[in-house]
C-alpha cells in the first residue's frame, strides 16, 4: 500500500528545495543591474513589496541607485527608475522587450481569456476607429444620455431631487460610472428600468471581483476566495455573452468590431464571453475611482470648484441647465483637462512590464549600460519615478488644479528634469505599446461626469474637514488608486435660475 501522505511530503520538499535553490544559484554577472535576491529564498522581496510597493522601491533606490534587479515569488525584476532612460524601454526598436507575453499569461488567469494571434493589435485598431474622432463622439453622446438615465433615473428628476441625499462619495462615482459605462458599451433593451436593476446588481459582483483583484492577480486568495472567484468569472462570461447581447440595442461599434474579429478567427462564443469581461474590466476598472478622487479634490480645494465652474458656464451658457449638453465642449474645457491630469498623476500608478527576450543592453540617459538577462521582466513605475518627482513637479504631493496650464490658459506641455525637457512628465495610460487604448474614451467619460456633477448639482462633504484618505496600499500597481476607506458626501438638484 503507497503512503501518499510521506511520499506528497517528500515531493514538496524536491519542489521547494529546486525552487530555493535557483534562487541560491543566481549571481549577479558582469554588467548586470545590482541584484538584491531579498531575505527568502524564492520569495525574496514578496512581501515587503506587496505591503508598500513605493516605500520598497524608495530604498531600494537608496541603497543600488536607479536602476537594479530584485527576485519577487522567483520572477526577477530590473527597475528603472530615471525617466529620461524610459525611452529605449518604451521604444524599443530591437523588439527584445515584450508587453503582449506578460499580457497574454495575466488575462488568462484573471478573465480566462486566451489570446489568438492579432487580438492585441486588433484592440489598438478598434481603439482608433471607434473611440477617436466622430467613433468618439457619437459613443460621448450615448455616455451623456446613459449618465443621465442613471443619474437622474428613467423618468427623470424626482419631486424631492432638490432635497439633500447622503452617500459615500467613492461609491457614488463607481456605482455610476460603472453603470453608465456597461450600458454604454454593452447595450440596453427597451426596459430602462430592467436595465439599470441589471446594471446595479452586476456593480454588486464587479465590486466583489474588483476586491478580491490584487490578490487573485499575486495568487494569494484563501480556499474560499478562490472559489468565489471561479463563481464570478462564471457570472460574468453568462451575463456578458455574445448570446446576451444579441437580445440588446446600442451595442458599441467599439464592442461589435472587436467581436466580430474574434469570429472570424474562429473563436468559440465561450471565449468571445470571456473577451467582454476582459474589456469590461478595462473599460470600468479605473473611471469610477479616478472621477471619486476628481470631485474629493474639487470638494477640498473651494478655488479649483469655483475656477471650473467658471469655466463651465463659459462654454455652455444656457445649455448648463439642461443634461443634454453639446459634447463636443468637452474639446473647450482646459481647466477640466487640467483637473483631470492633476488628479491622473496624483491618483493613478500602474506599473509596466517587458518581459526581456534574449540578453539586451540598456543604455541610460546618463551613458552608463546594463546588461538585462533573458526572461527576466523591466519594470517601469511611473508614479514615484515621475509623478511624484519634486523635480518634474514642485510640491508633487500637493493638489494644483492649474498645474497643467500655461499662464495664457492653453495646456502646459513643458517639463524639465535636470534642466532636461522631459517626454513623459505623466504616464497614468502606460506608454508605448502598453498605452491603454480606450484612454480618450474614459478620460471623455470621466470628463461628462465631472462636468455634469458640479453645473448640476449642489455638493459638500459631510464633514468639510475630513482628510484627503490615504490609498488602500494592495492597489499599487494597478491603475488608478482606492481610498482605504469611504468618504461621505451630500448632493442636491441645483434649481434653475
Amino acid at each position: 500500500m503507497v503512503l501518499w501522505g510521506p511520499l506528497l511530503g517528500a515531493l514538496l520538499l524536491v519542489v521547494v528545495g529546486y525552487l530555493c535553490l535557483l534562487g541560491l544559484l543566481r549571481q549577479r554577472r558582469p554588467q548586470e543591474p545590482p541584484l538584491d535576491k531579498g531575505p527568502v529564498p524564492w520569495l525574496g522581496h514578496a512581501m515587503a513589496f506587496r505591503k508598500n510597493m513605493p516605500e520598497f522601491l524608495k530604498r531600494m533606490r537608496a541603497k543600488h541607485g536607479d536602476v537594479f534587479t530584485v527576485q519577487l515569488g522567483g520572477q526577477y525584476f530590473t527597475f528603472v527608475m530615471d525617466p529620461l532612460s524610459f525611452s529605449p524601454i518604451l521604444k524599443d526598436v530591437k523588439r527584445k522587450l515584450d508587453f503582449v507575453e506578460y499580457a497574454e499569461k495575466l488575462v488568462l488567469k484573471v478573465f480566462g481569456y486566451q489570446s489568438v494571434p492579432g487580438d492585441h493589435r486588433m484592440i489598438h485598431t478598434a481603439s482608433t476607429k471607434h473611440l477617436m474622432g466622430h467613433g468618439l463622439e457619437d459613443l460621448n453622446k450615448t455616455m451623456r444620455d446613459c449618465l443621465s438615465l442613471v443619474i437622474l433615473g428613467p423618468k427623470g428628476p424626482s419631486p424631492d431631487a432638490s432635497s439633500w441625499r447622503e452617500d459615500g462619495l467613492f461609491h457614488f462615482c463607481y456605482n455610476v460610472l460603472f453603470k453608465a459605462g456597461y450600458l454604454s458599451l454593452f447595450g440596453y433593451t427597451k426596459d430602462s428600468e430592467r436595465d439599470l436593476l441589471q446594471a446595479e446588481e452586476l456593480f454588486t459582483e464587479f465590486r466583489k471581483f474588483d476586491r478580491l483583484f490584487p490578490r487573485f492577480v499575486y495568487s494569494l486568495l484563501g480556499p474560499r476566495e478562490w472559489l468565489e472567484v471561479g463563481r464570478l468569472q462564471r457570472l460574468f462570461h453568462k451575463t456578458l455573452s455574445v448570446k446576451e447581447n444579441l437580445e440588446k440595442d446600442g451595442v458599441s461599434n467599439w464592442i461589435a468590431y472587436m467581436l466580430q474579429f474574434l469570429r472570424e478567427q474562429g473563436v468559440a462564443p465561450a471565449m468571445q464571453d470571456k473577451f467582454n469581461f476582459m474589456m469590461l474590466w478595462a473599460s470600468q476598472g479605473n473611471t469610477g475611482p479616478t472621477s471619486f478622487w476628481a470631485l474629493l479634490f474639487l470638494l477640498k480645494h473651494p478655488e479649483a470648484m469655483q475656477a471650473l465652474r467658471e469655466e463651465a458656464a463659459r462654454v455652455l451658457g444656457e445649455a448648463q441647465q439642461s443634461f443634454n449638453l453639446d459634447v463636443s465642449v468637452l474639446q473647450r474645457t482646459p481647466v477640466l483637462d487640467s483637473v483631470m491630469e492633476e488628479t491622473l498623476r496624483l491618483g493613478a500608478a500602474p506599473t509596466l512590464l517587458r518581459v526581456v527576450h534574449d540578453d539586451h543592453v540598456l543604455t541610460m540617459a546618463s551613458g552608463e549600460e546594463y546588461r538585462l538577462r533573458n526572461g527576466d521582466i523591466v519594470a517601469l513605475f511611473p508614479y514615484l519615478s515621475v509623478h511624484m518627482d519634486p523635480d518634474i513637479h514642485p510640491e508633487p504631493t500637493a493638489f494644483k488644479y492649474d498645474r497643467f496650464l500655461n499662464p495664457d490658459g492653453s495646456r502646459k506641455v513643458d517639463f524639465y528634469k535636470a534642466g532636461k525637457k522631459i517626454r513623459h512628465y505623466t504616464m497614468p495610460w502606460g506608454s508605448g505599446v502598453s498605452m491603454c487604448p480606450g484612454r480618450f474614451l474614459a478620460l471623455s467619460e470621466m470628463k461628462l461626469f465631472v462636468l455634469l456633477m458640479i453645473t448640476h448639482f449642489d455638493l459638500e462633504l459631510v464633514d468639510p474637514d475630513t482628510p484627503v484618505p490615504p490609498v488602500d496600499p494592495q492597489r499599487w500597481g494597478f491603475g488608478t488608486m482606492q481610498p482605504s476607506y469611504e468618504v461621505r458626501f451630500r448632493y442636491r438638484l441645483r434649481s434653475p435660475e
